[in-house]
């Protein structure tokens, strides 16, 4: 078995390697990385990712690490492993199409420069703040809710013209969301889907991916 994946299973951006690998039904094998531990600042992995942070991809002589890494926290788009090495069995995720390729990166971007930035400090003040015994800050969730509901506008007027963000084909552009998506889904974040009917279809229609399923059933 060729392919192997350093990461954590809850980690959202090796959810999203985990989510590209079970679509395009690639056999691979993964190698847990403690983070409780910090077992991702020990040799063995900073020899995958020098900047000891997960998740770190190999197949073969390849070796992959996130765009993540050279960002100061574990934010942002998804691993280049999941637009740089994408076979073609399975799924189609991106395009040969460079018209249509293009339009998947433009949604990539408005994933990772509008949605997730938002998302993640949501899902950070609503989800991992009481988790660790700390008190959310009411002003700002308010705050991020707000800007979310700007991008969700966004988002319901293209998704009116179109099933998926790049047409009518799921991409990667939808799949980048999941992670977080399913985290706001598990909190009052969950209102501004329902309110705008072309959002909460296409996020309902994401989390019933058999795919998606298969990582979160892990």
């Amino acid at each position: 078995m060729a392919i192997k994946l350093h990461g954590h299973p809850l980690s959202g951006v090796t959810r999203r390697v985990l989510v590209c690998l079970a679509e395009k039904g690639l056999d691979y094998e993964f190698l847990l990385v403690d983070l409780a531990t910090v077992q991702q600042k020990k040799e063995s992995f900073i020899s995958i990712n020098p900047f000891a942070q997960v998740p770190g991809f190999e197949d073969g002589d390849l070796k992959l690490i996130g765009k993540d890494s050279f960002l100061p926290t574990n934010r942002g788009p998804s691993p280049d492993t999941s637009r740089m090495h994408m076979p073609i069995k399975g799924t189609p995720l991106i395009s040969k199409d460079p018209k249509k390729m293009g339009i998947i990166g433009v949604w990539l971007e408005v994933e990772t420069q509008r949605f997730d930035v938002v998302g993640q400090k949501l899902s950070f003040e609503i989800l991992i703040k009481p988790m660790k015994g700390m008190t959310t800050d009411d002003a700002v969730v308010e705050q991020f809710q707000a800007q979310l509901a700007e991008v969700f506008n966004l988002y319901e007027a293209r998704l009116a013209q179109s099933k998926y963000l790049a047409g009518d084909d799921y991409s990667l552009a939808d799949l980048h969301h999941l992670p977080v998506i399913t985290n706001l889904q598990k909190t009052k974040v969950k209102a501004l889907f329902n309110a705008r009917p072309c959002v909460a279809a296409w996020a309902a229609a994401l989390l019933a991916r058999p795919a998606w399923q298969k990582v979160t059933a892990a």
